[in-house]
């Protein structure tokens, strides 16, 4: 096994895990770091790695663990990407690797200029790219919220 590890993975179930891989990699960029297959060839574990990231991708392997596609179109969770630069671009490449735009990129009261998109399988990803540096006072006046804490 790899000696880099992300301390913090999700993971991601599909019904197709292996077109997920390389959907993922068209529309993302993400690398695939490690591939597990029975002797039949089907996936049994898969991690992608983006960055110092890393995501796992797996097939629906129980009634609690299953695809968006599954369970029409219900999402439980998204996963966010941060990216360092155009997500315009980034979003012009999901959208050519298949991807459902939900939302075009937009800059955002926090200072980040934000997209979110649906994979084949329904599951539902947010990508941003921080092109503004705002404080919290600025980002409390633009948004009407109290914030504490801020990055």
């Amino acid at each position: 096994m790899s000696d880099w590890r992300a301390p913090l993975m999700s993971a991601v179930c599909y019904r197709d895990p292996k077109a997920a891989l390389t959907f993922l990699e068209a529309a993302f960029g993400f690398e695939l770091a490690m591939l597990i297959e029975d002797d039949q060839g089907a996936l049994v574990h898969s991690e992608m790695r983006f960055g110092n990231a890393a995501i796992m991708i797996g097939h629906e392997w129980s009634e609690d663990h299953k695809s968006p596609s599954s369970l029409g179109g219900k999402n439980t969770q998204t996963v966010h990407i941060q990216i360092d630069s155009d997500v315009d671009a980034h979003c012009a490449r999901a959208r050519s690797a298949g991807f459902e735009i939900l939302m075009e990129p937009a800059t955002q009261f926090y200072g980040d200029r934000t997209y979110r998109a649906r994979d084949p399988e329904g599951h539902i990803w947010t990508v941003a790219q921080n092109v503004q540096a705002v404080t919290r006072e600025e980002a409390e006046v633009v948004s009407g919220l109290k914030i504490t804490g801020w990055i």
